[in-house]
C-alpha cells in the first residue's frame, strides 16, 4: 500500500501526499481508518481556521452589502431604444423595451410605456440579444497548453481557468455546456459571485474505457493491476477509465454525486488522441447502457463523443441523447436521430485558421476527414430537420481561445445568420434545458422572454446581413449582462 501512494504521488495531477502511520497491527484496515480519519480532521481544522480567520471579513462584507441592495437590487432596470434580437430565430423588431427585475425578464413592454423607478440603459438604437451558449466548452483545458495540463498543478490549472471564465463572459457566452473536466468548484465560484464567468452545466470526468479517447496514461502505465492506484488524471477528474457494466455504473453515479448535470461518455476514437484511431468503436452497447440507465436514474441524460456512423448507431440505441461531433454519419445515422429524437451537437472542424495544428500525418488525414464531414453533416442535419446545437470544442489551445465568436460567425456558409444565432441562443439553451431535474439553471437561457434569466447583450451589428460582429467582441460588444448584472458597459 505504502508504494502504491507513493506513486501517486508522484503523478504529475496529484493533490497531494496522503500518508498514513503504520497500525500496530500491520493491518491494511487500521492503515485505511487511521489515514481517514486523519485526513477528516486536517479538513476540519483547515475550515474551521480559514473561516475564524475571515468571519470578520465577512461580517463587514455583509453589511456593506445589505446597505448597497435596497438602491440597486430592488429596483427593477430598463433598456430602452434598441432593436430586438429574441433567440427565436425570427426577424430583429424595433418598438420594444426589456425590463428586467433582479435576476430575470419580467416583461417586454412597448417603446411607448412609461416604466416608473427603473434604472434606464440607453441602448442607442443598437441591437439587443440574448447572451450566447456555447455547448461544447472544456472550462478547465480550454485555455492551457497539453503539456501544462499534465505537469501544473491542480491549483495553477484551476487560477487559469477562472481568468479563461472571465474572458469567455466578456466575448459574450453567458454559458456553457462543459464537456469534460473538473469544472465542479469553478462553477460554484461563478455561481457564488467569487469570480465573474459563465453559468456552467458540468459532466464532469469523461468516462473512457482502457484505450478509449480519455485514456491519457502513459504506454510505461500499462497494464494496471485490479487493484492499483487512479491513474493522475482520474485523481484529477478530467477523465475516468471503466471497463464493464459494473464499473461504468460506479464512475457514472460518482460524477452524478459530484453534481454532474449531464455524463459525457467517450463511444468512440477521436483525431487528438496520441492512442485511439478515428475508426475505433469503444464501449459496448451493454457498457453504454449503463451508463444512460444510471443517468436516467438521476433524471438526466449521457452525451457521447463518436464520429463514424457505427459507433453513432450503438449510441443512440443504447439511449444517448446527445450525439457530440458524428461529423462521418451516414443517412442512416441520421434517420435514426431524428427517430429517436436525438440532438447533433455539431462543431466547426474545418481545418481552417482556427484548427488545432498535428505535427503527425495520421492526425493530420484523421483532421481532413472530420473537415470533409463536417461539410455533409450540416447538410444532412438541416435536410432531415435534426435538433442541432452549436459548440466550438476548443481544447489545449489557448491560441484559440479567443475565435470563439469567429467559430460561430463563419458558419454563415451553411445557415442564414438569423437562423444561425438563434442555434446560439434560443436552440442551444434547449438542448441545456435536456439535464431535467438535474438542470442548475431552471429558468429559460438563449431568450429574450418573461421569465427568462436577463442574460443580454448589446452589440454593433445586423444579424439579418451578417454575424462578423461577433468576431470582434471587444470592440461591437457594447454591453455585457449576465444574471441582470453588468459585466460590461461601453455605450
Amino acid at each position: 500500500m505504502g508504494q502504491a501512494i507513493a506513486h501517486a504521488n508522484d503523478l504529475p495531477w496529484s493533490l497531494g501526499p496522503i500518508r498514513a502511520s503504520a497500525c500496530s497491527c500491520g493491518s491494511v484496515v487500521c492503515q485505511l481508518l487511521h489515514q481517514r480519519v486523519m485526513s477528516d480532521m486536517s479538513r476540519r481544522m483547515f475550515v474551521g481556521g480559514v473561516a475564524a480567520t475571515m468571519a470578520p471579513f465577512v461580517g463587514l462584507q455583509a453589511a456593506e452589502s445589505d446597505a448597497a441592495r435596497p438602491k440597486d437590487a430592488e429596483r427593477p432596470t430598463l433598456l430602452t431604444n434598441l432593436r430586438l434580437f429574441d433567440g427565436t430565430g425570427k426577424p430583429v423588431r424595433d418598438g420594444v423595451q426589456v425590463l428586467i427585475q433582479g435576476k430575470l425578464i419580467s416583461a417586454l413592454p412597448s417603446a411607448a410605456e412609461k416604466i416608473e423607478g427603473a434604472q434606464v440603459i440607453d441602448c442607442q438604437g443598437k441591437l439587443v440579444m440574448p447572451g450566447l451558449i456555447d455547448t461544447h466548452w472544456h472550462t478547465m483545458l480550454a485555455a492551457i497548453a497539453q503539456t501544462t495540463a499534465m505537469t501544473a498543478d491542480l491549483g495553477y490549472l484551476y487560477l487559469a481557468a477562472a481568468q479563461e471564465a472571465q474572458r469567455t463572459l466578456l466575448r459574450g457566452f453567458t454559458s456553457v455546456r462543459d464537456a469534460g473536466g473538473p469544472a465542479f468548484a469553478l462553477k460554484r465560484a461563478i455561481d457564488e459571485g467569487m469570480v465573474a464567468g459563465p453559468r456552467i452545466y458540468p459532466s464532469g470526468a469523461m468516462i473512457s474505457q482502457t484505450s478509449g479517447h480519455g485514456d491519457f496514461r502513459l504506454r510505461s502505465d500499462i497494464p494496471r493491476a485490479a487493484n492499483a492506484p487512479l491513474s493522475g488524471v482520474e485523481l484529477a477528474g478530467v477523465a475516468m477509465i471503466a471497463d464493464g457494466e459494473a464499473e461504468v455504473l460506479r464512475r457514472v453515479r460518482e460524477q452524478l454525486m459530484l453534481g454532474a448535470s449531464q455524463i459525457k461518455m467517450l463511444a468512440g476514437g477521436g483525431v487528438a488522441s496520441l492512442y485511439d484511431p478515428l475508426d475505433s468503436m469503444q464501449f459496448s452497447e451493454r457498457e453504454l447502457r449503463s451508463g444512460v440507465e444510471a443517468a436516467a436514474d438521476w433524471n438526466t441524460y449521457v452525451m457521447a463523443h463518436v464520429y463514424m456512423p457505427k459507433g453513432i448507431k450503438r449510441a443512440i440505441k443504447a439511449g444517448v441523447k446527445s450525439i457530440e461531433h458524428g461529423q462521418l454519419a451516414d443517412e442512416e445515422c441520421v434517420r435514426m436521430m431524428k427517430g429517436e429524437g436525438v440532438w447533433w451537437s455539431l462543431q466547426p472542424f474545418l481545418q481552417d485558421e482556427d484548427s488545432n495544428v498535428y505535427p503527425d500525418a495520421a492526425r493530420r488525414e484523421s483532421q481532413r476527414q472530420v473537415a470533409q464531414g463536417t461539410v455533409r453533416a450540416y447538410e444532412l442535419a438541416q435536410k432531415h430537420g435534426i435538433r442541432t446545437g452549436w459548440g466550438t470544442d476548443i481544447l489545449f489551445n489557448p491560441r484559440n481561445t479567443p475565435t470563439q465568436g469567429r467559430q460561430l460567425a463563419k458558419l454563415t456558409r451553411f445557415y442564414d445568420p438569423l437562423t444561425l444565432l438563434a442555434q446560439a441562443t434560443g436552440t442551444n439553451g434547449e438542448l441545456l434545458a435536456l439535464s431535467g431535474e438535474r438542470n442548475p439553471y431552471p429558468h429559460a437561457l438563449g431568450r429574450i422572454a418573461p421569465g427568462a434569466y436577463a442574460d443580454l447583450l448589446v452589440a454593433d451589428g445586423d444579424p439579418a446581413a451578417n454575424l462578423d460582429f461577433l468576431s470582434d467582441p471587444q470592440r461591437n460588444l457594447r454591453l455585457i449582462m449576465k444574471d441582470g448584472k453588468v459585466h460590461k458597459n461601453t455605450l
